[in-house]
């Protein structure tokens, strides 16, 4: 395991651990049963070494060498600078194929690169986008959690659903999350977690299952969000240069997508009850964890408590559905009309903070936990107070992202890998892996999925277009691509929460640790994808409303 370190385990309170006052009686009767479970599985090396084996091994053991993600990130910040100073003064530089501009590396190692730095150092900070997501969204779900409606709302739906559909459905509303953005990946881990622990299962296990259904998944969806507009937008702008003028619209790729949704529910829970549970049986955990399989029945204080939450939700979901149904609604596009994008989803992550606050907050009246408004702050309080270790982190991983866009070099990494692949010649299924590939691994190193295909766009959909395949076809191969290696990469900027939330409960386990148990996601979850699409194109099917794979 990796060198002990407390810090990152303040990160992140959304796991839920704490099932509230009113269940205190059930934490105390089931700890015995949990650490007796948990005396098996001590941690030692002989059971850290069972746990993966060949490849995943390595990975698990190199991985765990390495320091703190701050210093990781720091490192790779100075790297950065200093191959910026070297690739700018050998002239490296690359044509942007959607302007026709000269895109040249620029040399932060400079007076100029110095005073950007020390200027906007802060505002990277404050204006980091998922910082504030996070903040705001775990503020919301503190309130639940704490006042113990998580826990008791968790536990019953654990005990009533069947355990094959539990694991399916936790893939699909972490893939289905995207249509609040990022929405999905601050709020499905921790739940998960939880469900996990209310079925007898380790926590860290729904916390690997809960991350890799909402980062691997991230571009399928049950319904039309965000990415479909961006990534379309971007397509549309590129075909409209081309004879004929096609449109590429927001649903261009939608039935896909919903049978992707379903294909990966059933795919992650297979890889989840065939490894990732096994292998987390291995660990031991906090003190205060506690893990049952029996069925605790709810005494009358907590169903007084599900009752008002209830009730106050209730009252919730139609305040939002008037805001929002209607064709003039405030929360509808004003231009349009349509909800897509609109800002009801834009300002998605304040309706889920209230979403989960409101509720929480009645049932914490309810049963005592909320006794005076001052509770619910304090509530609030601790949930950021568990951030402190993702804060600080943020600070740094803020100025790797700005350092390399200012750079240039991620637009120039981009480029050449497309020209790469481009310059070999191949066509067909060949090709379409290749470039699924090569877009799954710049995926690990350039976050953002609209900067890269603005920048693939303009290659593959002209070049593909001549062979007669259709714009909307170029587009889900490249989203397949750019969304499955989201869970593996420690670069991604939401990877510290759930390192945070996995120390919430063992912070002995490495960085080495995490992705190993991340990498059967990426690789069987790309092997099936690329499966199911080579048979939507054996059998030419529709991938969208209006569109097919061929011109």
């Amino acid at each position: 395991m990796a060198e002990k370190d407390s810090s990152p385990g303040n990160t992140g309170n959304t796991s839920g651990t704490n099932t509230g006052k009113t269940n205190a009686s059930n934490s105390k009767a089931n700890n015995s049963n949990a650490n007796n479970s948990n005396a098996n599985n001590s941690g030692n090396d002989t059971v850290a070494e069972s746990g993966s084996k060949g490849v995943l091994r390595w990975i698990e053991v190199m991985g765990n060498k390495l320091p703190h993600p701050f210093w990781i990130f720091l490192w790779i910040c100075i790297f950065i600078v200093v191959l910026s100073g070297v690739t700018s003064l050998l002239g490296v530089s690359a044509i942007d194929p959607a302007t026709g501009a000269t895109v040249e590396a620029q040399n932060l190692i400079s007076g100029e690169g110095l005073r950007r730095f020390v200027e906007e150092m802060v505002t990277n900070f404050a204006h980091f986008a998922p910082f504030g997501l996070v903040l705001v969204m775990l503020m919301g779900v503190s309130v639940a959690e704490r006042s113990g409606l998580l826990a008791v709302a968790l536990r019953t739906v654990a005990f009533s659903v069947p355990k094959q559909i539990v694991l399916p459905v936790i893939f699909i509303i972490g893939a289905c999350g995207n249509i609040g953005s990022d929405a999905g990946i601050v709020i499905v881990p921790p739940i998960a977690a939880l469900i996990f622990t209310q079925m007898g299962l380790s926590p860290i296990a729904g916390l690997i299952a809960g991350y890799a259904g909402a980062t691997a998944g991230f571009t399928a969806n049950f319904f039309i969000a965000g990415t479909d507009v961006l990534l379309a937008g971007i397509s549309s702008e590129i075909t409209s240069q081309m004879p004929g003028g096609q449109e590429v619209s927001a649903t261009a790729n939608w039935y896909f997508m919903i049978v992707s949704t379903i294909f990966l529910g059933v795919g992650g829970a297979f890889i989840a009850r065939r490894y990732t549970i096994p292998s987390c049986n291995r660990f031991e955990y906090s003190a205060d964890t506690t893990i049952t399989t029996e069925r605790a029945t709810l005494t009358p204080l907590e169903r007084k408590g599900l009752r008002h939450a209830g009730i106050s939700l209730l009252f919730y979901v139609i305040l939002i559905l008037v805001l929002v149904v209607p064709e003039n609604a405030p929360l509808r596009n004003q231009v349009t009309g349509g909800l897509v994008p609109s800002p009801f989803l834009r300002g998605l992550i304040p309706v889920l903070f209230f979403f989960f606050a409101i509720p929480g907050y009645f049932y914490g009246k309810a049963t005592g936990a909320i006794k005076k408004p001052n509770d619910v702050l304090k509530q609030m309080e601790h949930g950021m107070k568990e951030l402190s270790g993702y804060i600080v982190l943020m600070l740094v991983v803020a100025q790797f992202i700005n350092l390399f866009n200012w750079s240039n070099l991620d637009t120039i990494l981009a480029i050449t890998g497309a020209e790469f692949l481009q310059s070999t010649g191949l066509t067909g299924p060949v090709m379409f892996t290749l470039f699924m590939i090569l877009v799954a691994i710049l995926n690990i190193f350039l976050g953002s999925g609209s900067a890269k295909w603005a920048i693939f766009a303009p290659i593959f959909i002209p070049m593909l277009a001549q062979l007669g395949y259709s714009p909307a076809f170029v587009q889900l191969m490249y989203r397949v691509g750019d969304s499955i290696t989201n869970c593996v990469t420690p670069l991604y900027v939401y990877f510290p929460l759930l390192l945070g939330w996995i120390h919430k409960y063992n912070n002995r386990i490495g960085i080495g640790t995490i992705v190993s148990l991340l990498v059967p996601y990426a690789v069987i979850l790309f092997v099936m994808w690329v499966v199911l699409l080579f048979i939507w194109y054996g059998l030419n099917l529709p991938i969208g409303v209006g569109e097919t794979i061929h011109l």
